[in-house]
């Protein structure tokens, strides 16, 4: 089953269930997978609808700073609980442990060609993560090894 019929299958049981907030949660990403296909001109791919799922995660993550910056505690618990809802159609974060020894790896191979270069180094290790993981924990890692 495609990201696309989860979650409209799950839009539905939440439709039947009544529950509002994850009702809302998923018709906002449809909304934006709709668009994506839209701008795209064909059916997503599971790889474009991470993609998208990854983005409206990072744009959830800055509104909830935003939201605790201001103390508005109201919104501050309906973000994080549509955060809950929309990280449950992302693959499972790797591990610190993982994540220390892909980007060692991948860092030491682009080393290796000879590349030294923070740019190149970043994209080997993000390639190598292959979107298991967040890119500021990446960066903090080269980072480390490089400097």
């Amino acid at each position: 089953m495609t990201i696309n019929e989860t979650i409209s299958s799950d839009m539905n049981s939440a439709m039947k269930t009544k529950d509002e907030l994850k009702l809302s949660t998923l018709r906002l990403v449809r909304s934006s997978l709709m668009n994506k296909k839209i701008e795209l001109g064909h059916e997503l791919t599971d790889e474009e609808a991470m993609a998208v799922l990854k983005s409206m995660k990072k744009q959830f993550l800055d509104a909830l700073a935003d939201f605790e910056s201001a103390s508005r505690q109201d919104l501050i618990e309906k973000q994080k609980a549509e955060l809950a809802i929309l990280e449950a159609y992302l693959p499972q974060a790797m591990p610190a442990e993982e994540l220390e020894r892909v980007v060692t790896e991948a860092v030491k191979a682009s080393s290796a060609e000879g590349a030294k270069d923070f740019g190149k180094a970043m994209g080997a290790a993000v390639k190598a993560v292959e979107g298991r993981a967040d890119g500021s924990e990446i960066r903090a890692i080269v980072q480390r090894l490089l400097g």
